[in-house]
């Protein structure tokens, strides 16, 4: 017996052997490269070496005003579109959750968007919010609201608020396909026996949905987290870090002071802080829910 757990043992190895070593190759050793990048002074002269400089890129992104920039506008940028891009998606699928026919006609129209290239809905937004784009258009020639036309992506207000709703309008099919199947997970006996009891719909939704989908919301928040701090083509393609730098999110800016300054030191501290930053509120989130199913 002995024998043939070992034996299925070793197979097991043999079979995880290859994904092991893709895995140490592509993850674990860029990682442990970029962490030792981090301490030196590393730039296009690859070929004269590299000087050690202890913690001065760290120090040296915590001090760049730009990067504080970029900070504010990923954690603006996250705190509206994560609550944003839930709540509709949740709306959503209550509502698809609720009606008995076209149901999967609704599922498809509303994934879409999640479905369609960044690049592509970046480029829509961008004619659309053009200083002689179609909103413009609108808002002068057809309607008659306005005299002139406005520069929304030329300040830094406009241009986050452009991909604020671009990043919600992307976000909400991918939220509703997820609540939508924690909905179904709760038994419909309780919303039985709430009605049963006089329950109206308000009642039901915070005594029998939020507590059944809780789970599910801490997922998509801590996940829907990491991606507002992942985003980079909208800002690429909509604004491209201008005008001088102010519409920055930190992968475009880590981005830019790597291969557009050929500083990958700097860049290298950049994405540590950021993963610790991650981290901590992803903690953060935790004992937030934690608390809540304590009480």
């Amino acid at each position: 017996m002995d024998i043939k757990i070992k034996h299925n043992r070793k197979q097991v190895m043999v079979l995880l052997l290859p994904g092991l070593i893709l895995f140490l190759l592509f993850t674990i050793y860029p990682i442990a490269k970029l962490f030792y990048m981090s301490f030196f002074s590393w730039g296009f002269d690859v070929d004269l070496g590299h000087a050690f400089c202890g913690l001065q890129n760290y120090l040296r992104v915590l001090k760049d005003q730009t990067f504080l920039i970029s900070l504010q506008n990923t954690l603006l940028y996250t705190l509206f579109t994560v609550p944003g891009q839930m709540a509709l998606g949740l709306l959503t699928a209550i509502f698809i959750n609720s009606i008995p026919k076209f149901s999967v006609s609704f599922r498809v129209i509303y994934y879409t968007p999640v479905i369609t290239s960044w690049v592509i809905v970046s480029l829509v937004f961008r004619y659309i919010f053009n200083t002689e784009g179609l909103l413009n258009y609108l808002l002068t020639n057809v309607l008659h609201l306005m005299t002139g036309n406005v520069a929304w992506l030329d300040s830094r207000a406009g241009a986050m608020t452009v991909m604020i709703l671009l990043g919600i309008w992307k976000g909400i099919g991918w939220n509703m396909v997820v609540f939508l199947a924690a909905l179904q997970s709760i038994p419909k006996e309780q919303y039985e026996s709430a009605e049963m009891d006089g329950s109206g719909p308000w009642q039901k939704f915070i005594y029998i949905t939020l507590p059944g989908i809780r789970s599910t919301v801490m997922f998509a928040m801590i996940v829907l987290t990491i991606g507002g701090f992942n985003t980079f083509t909208p800002v690429k393609m909509i604004t491209g870090g201008k005008p001088m730098h102010q519409t920055e999110m930190v992968l475009t800016w880590m981005y830019y002071k790597a291969f557009g300054n050929g500083e990958y030191g700097y860049a290298s501290a950049l994405s540590f802080i950021i993963a610790l930053i991650l981290v901590f509120l992803a903690l953060i989130q935790f004992k937030a829910m934690r608390n809540k199913d304590r009480r």
